[in-house]
């Protein structure tokens, strides 16, 4: 059987990912999904591998030695709980987020998916700076930290005695690390890298749909608004690697800072055809169409400002529904494409086998922002 994934005839929520593994994922052609009935037969190999101890090598290049089974876990790390949810198919070993995913949570459908996650403890904000005393009583096996964002971030937490995983951040292949690492964690590699393999054929498959639109790439920006205006980010972020995928070019992918701050007068000196709105802010396209300082900026006039969808996470940064964003990004930006690239179908096989569960039309509606975006140029492709 090939590395991909399939649609379950009749998913049961999260009792059907229990035990998943690599042979549950089997790609057909540009991202059709077929049949496999493995599940249950790995559901005790894929288990057991938790309940030995193992090392795991961080992304800092240090070991953490566990002596056996991993079962509470807490994350500083944004996106990471519903990577792991994925790689797990359940919640229940998450005990401590970050105050931005429990937002999220509560915002999007992952409060849906797995309601405990509505109510989950955080163990930092925005800055990621760790609450020791909070961490603490939560009794953790292992605390998912920044690896790269400074002693402050990761120090207190190691001098109170946790073991700590540190990661990285910028490139699909340090996202991919991620998920062995989960995988590791929870006693499912074989579920992590089934996970991998399906976003190489996704990738492969969108990037030859697209490969036939982009004699001319689509000049694009990513927008985030902050206290005094907008930052956006340049070639060391994940943004890049989407957009590359869907046949774009970020028009400040040479700014020298990661996320410089973008005035009026820069976004008209570099006046992108596409401007895609972060989906960390509550900032929507209707902003932009109305702001009388934007009106002769190109994207604005042909009115194409998108609102970067909400799914189980937010799709900016890299996540497990990530193929999904390469999907709507291709057809964001070759809206001709949308057939071809079937996002509504794919949004339910994804959740299906990500979660385990049977979104409806309306909420894939929500997940995409139908309403938020529903006046930008080419939405009504996304429409059921």
């Amino acid at each position: 059987m090939s590395a991909a994934f399939q649609a379950s005839s009749a998913p049961s929520r999260r009792t059907a990912l229990r035990g998943m593994g690599v042979g549950a994922f089997a790609l057909a052609g540009a991202g059709a999904l077929s049949a496999c009935s493995s599940r249950e037969s790995e559901a005790g190999a894929s288990g057991a591998a938790a309940k030995a101890g193992f090392t795991i090598t961080d992304q800092r290049g240090r070991k953490v030695t566990f002596d056996g089974p991993v079962r509470r876990i807490a994350t500083a790390i944004i996106p990471s709980p519903s990577m792991i949810a994925a790689v797990d198919g359940s919640y229940e070993r998450i005990v401590g987020i970050n105050e931005s995913t429990l937002q999220a949570n509560k915002e999007g459908i992952f409060g849906t998916l797995f309601p405990e996650s509505k109510k989950t403890a955080t163990i930092a904000g925005a800055d990621f700076v760790p609450n020791v005393e909070t961490t603490l009583s939560l009794k953790p096996d292992v605390v998912i930290q920044w690896g790269d964002q400074g002693d402050e971030v990761i120090d207190p937490l190691e001098n109170a005695g946790f073991k700590v995983i540190g990661l990285t951040y910028g490139t699909q292949e340090q996202m991919e690390t991620w998920l062995d690492i989960f995988g590791t964690l929870v006693g499912k590699k074989e579920r992590a890298a089934g996970l991998v393999s399906w976003m190489h054929d996704e990738e492969k498959a969108i990037r030859a749909l697209v490969a036939p639109e982009t004699g001319r790439r689509t000049k694009v920006l990513y927008l985030r608004t902050a206290a005094d205006g907008w930052t956006t980010v340049n070639k060391a972020h994940y943004m890049n690697h989407w957009t590359d995928i869907a046949g774009g070019v970020n028009v400040a992918r040479d700014e020298a800072t990661g996320t410089p701050q973008v005035s009026v007068e820069q976004l008209l000196a570099w006046d992108p055809e596409v401007v895609f709105l972060s989906g960390f802010d509550t900032t929507a396209p209707a902003d932009l169409y109305a702001d009388k300082r934007l009106a002769s900026l190109r994207a604005v006039r042909a009115r194409r400002v998108y609102k970067v969808p909400l799914g189980g996470y937010r799709w900016d940064p890299p996540c497990c529904e990530s193929p999904l964003m390469w999907r709507w990004v291709a057809q964001i930006l070759h809206p001709r494409l949308a057939t071809r690239l079937g996002l509504r179908d794919q949004i339910t096989k994804t959740f299906d086998h990500l979660y385990g569960y049977s979104i409806s039309r309306g909420q894939v509606d929500d997940v995409l922002r139908l309403g938020m975006n529903g006046g930008s140029s080419g939405y009504d492709g996304f429409r059921a």
